[in-house]
């Protein structure tokens, strides 16, 4: 009865996200002149937009510093180091290396549509992107610096000088950093997803098999924590919902700790940010601890221990097709390549 309970207080939160339309803050409804927009708005799922209001200077600046090297202590590591975005905003790695061959003790999300995210890192302890920006450049398995060192780093470069005086009426400074960063990263949307373009009525976009992973998606539950516009990223859930994940994994490590890291109430035990599953095909390994290696294995888990209930061969092949789907355009940042060789 309490696993049943449990259930379906999930799925009712999930559909209660679904019937008020929950925005992600600082994003407005899906804006869109299509004829189709009251039909694609019926869905739990909204297509993404880019952001027309981003102001561009700042946000090429803050593309710069992202690939830039010189943001860590020993000039060894940039942003770009671990959220490589022409490869899905990640690294591919189950833990990051930092400066020193430091590893990290978290998988590291991906930066594609992060501004979308209702708060910030797996345990959510950043409100937002700018104060997202300061945690890894100061943390001693990462970057390792710290804001006076890097101030100092940036301001002996005549060219950041001049950029932080044409982007900010008071040029360098750790909150101008903190916002040329995030600025970037609010563009690093990925539009024009084939299923993006099924939502607004292009039902050929998706095959039978893919249409049929949706309606899959959306009856076994999935959707109660992977909706609007970013398919998740707007909500808390405990991962174990349905059964006891890290008791059956064993090894518990603080970072398994989840959202009990940041409040240390015993409610938030094991509690995380839900992710966002845009172009989720091209994040592997998944989930904090990166213990699925493949997206099967991942909706494996998913149906398991979130769900309860265990899904067929068939079922999870037509899941991951729909999966497939949510890849959208990556943002082309190769301009910005060239700095991590030390010459903004």
């Amino acid at each position: 009865m309490c696993a049943w309970r449990a259930e379906l207080r999930v799925l009712a939160a999930g559909l209660l996200l679904v019937a008020c339309g929950r925005e992600e803050p600082g994003q407005e409804r899906a804006r869109t002149s299509d004829a189709t927009s009251v039909e694609f708005q019926k869905e739990p799922i909204q297509p993404l937009e880019l952001d027309t209001a981003i102001d561009q200077q700042r946000a090429e600046l803050g593309g710069r510093l992202f690939h830039d090297p010189r943001l860590s202590a020993d000039g060894s590591v940039a942003c770009s180091s671990c959220h490589d975005i022409g490869a899905g905003g990640d690294d591919g790695k189950p833990r990051s290396i930092g400066i020193k061959g430091a590893s990290g003790d978290i998988n590291a999300p991906t930066v594609l549509n992060a501004g979308n995210n209702f708060v910030q890192f797996w345990d959510g302890r950043a409100a937002s992107l700018e104060e997202q920006a300061g945690g890894p450049l100061t943390n001693p398995l990462e970057m390792g610096n710290s804001w006076d060192t890097l101030l100092q780093t940036l301001g002996r470069d005549a060219g950041y000088a001049a950029e932080f005086k044409r982007a900010f009426s008071d040029g360098l400074s750790e909150a101008n950093v903190r916002t040329a960063l995030a600025t970037f990263q609010r563009t690093l949307i990925t539009v024009d997803s084939r299923f993006d373009r099924w939502l607004r009525g292009q039902r050929e976009a998706l095959s039978a098999e893919e249409s049929a992973g949706y309606e899959l998606f959306k009856n076994v539950g999935c959707v109660a924590c992977h909706q609007g516009r970013n398919v998740g990223g707007n909500m808390f859930q405990r991962f174990g919902v349905m059964g006891d994940y890290f008791a059956t994994r064993g090894e518990i490590k603080t970072a398994d700790l989840g959202r009990f890291n940041v409040t240390k109430s015993p409610a938030d035990r094991h509690v995380f940010r839900v992710p966002s599953l845009r172009n989720v095909e091209l994040t592997a390994p998944y989930f904090h601890d990166a213990s699925a290696a493949t997206l099967e294995d991942a909706v494996r888990v998913m149906g398991r221990y979130q769900l309860g209930r265990p899904l067929s061969d068939g079922d999870v092949a037509r899941i991951v097709s729909f999966l497939k789907t949510l890849t959208g355009k990556i943002p082309d940042v190769s301009r910005f390549v060239r700095v991590q060789a030390g010459s903004p």
